[in-house]
């Protein structure tokens, strides 16, 4: 098997046909879909049934519900194709997609390969790269700058032996996964083509407004502490110091918009004092100083957070 694509199933009903249908009309022919049915209590598990009696190629598991990341993991341990992709039930891919991402991971046998993104809004589609310009060997300019999703990848099977998964009950898993598997790739392959259709509908995690939203610094908190763990932190520290301060400072602070502005400026002190915290002297780091969102960092304080709430 070249390709294993892994889809979580949760309450996506209206969603799930187009997302099925796309997988089965991949010009990629040796290629299995591993449907898990994370719990849904919706009638998803009708429109799975047709497609898993239709398409021998499409398998399907069902579990107790434990949430995307859980389900994700699930179905790795299903995975045999040497490359493995993740696709979210309510997003749906072009008919090429897997074909031209395999051909180019196999030209030069990389560890990664990353396409562009088409967000789809209910009035306009945004076209978003993904973030690396050219296929690269120097993974740590990646940390700068790559789209850290799941689903506009397909990662090399050999690379979960290194016993990284998604960390589960948590928003924003995507980024805490990519973070942790970075260190691990020795190559990417980058295809400039949009071939991941993101569906952004009402009600997603991406446009809700929760506590969970603090994930996105228990999620950095616990990368750094992997790192740590694995003996990478002293390796990567330039990098890690500017994706941390990066996410909390601006990812993050953006997020928090959505809330008032007492919530809002209770989450600015957090941020700052987690900075103070592992990052004191950031400042110095020679990345920050390479273009104005990182000027933009170093400058950021609670003046600064204030005239950001105002303007929102």
């Amino acid at each position: 098997m070249k390709v294993s694509v892994i889809v979580p199933v949760y309450n996506v009903f209206e969603y799930l046909d187009k997302c099925l249908d796309s997988l089965s009309h991949q010009t990629l022919k040796d290629i299995e879909v591993i449907i898990v049915n994370d719990g849904s209590p919706d009638n998803s598990e009708d429109i799975i049934k047709k497609y898993t009696k239709k398409y021998q190629n499409f398998k399907y598991y069902k579990k107790e519900n434990g949430g995307l990341s859980s389900a994700r993991n699930y179905g790795i341990k299903y995975a045999t194709g040497d490359y493995i992709a993740f696709l979210d039930s309510d997003d749906y891919v072009t008919c090429d997609m897997y074909e031209k991402m395999y051909e180019k991971a196999i030209s030069n046998n990389y560890d990664l390969v990353v396409c562009d993104i088409n967000y789809l809004y209910p009035d306009k589609t945004l076209k978003v790269d993904c973030g690396i310009k050219c296929d690269t060997l120097d993974i740590k300019k990646t940390y700068l700058t790559i789209h850290p999703a799941a689903w506009n990848k397909i990662f090399k099977k050999d690379l979960f032996n290194h016993n990284v998964y998604f960390k589960e009950g948590v928003w924003f898993e995507d980024v805490e996964f990519i973070y942790r598997m970075l260190p691990y790739i020795k190559s990417i392959g980058v295809v400039h083509e949009y071939f991941n259709q993101y569906v952004q509908r009402p009600g997603s995690i991406t446009s809700s407004v929760s506590p969970k939203i603090y994930d996105y610094i228990s999620n950095m908190n616990g990368i750094i502490d992997f790192y740590k763990e694995r003996k990478l932190y002293d390796e990567y520290k330039k990098e890690l110091e500017y994706v941390y301060v990066r996410y909390l400072y601006a990812t993050f602070i953006r997020s928090i918009k959505k809330y008032d502005y007492h919530e809002y400026m209770k989450a600015v002190n957090i941020a700052i004092k987690n900075v103070k915290e592992h990052f004191p002297k950031y400042k110095r780091n020679k990345y920050f100083y390479k273009n104005i969102k990182g000027l933009y960092l170093i400058m950021f304080n609670k003046l600064i957070a204030k005239i950001l709430y105002k303007r929102s």
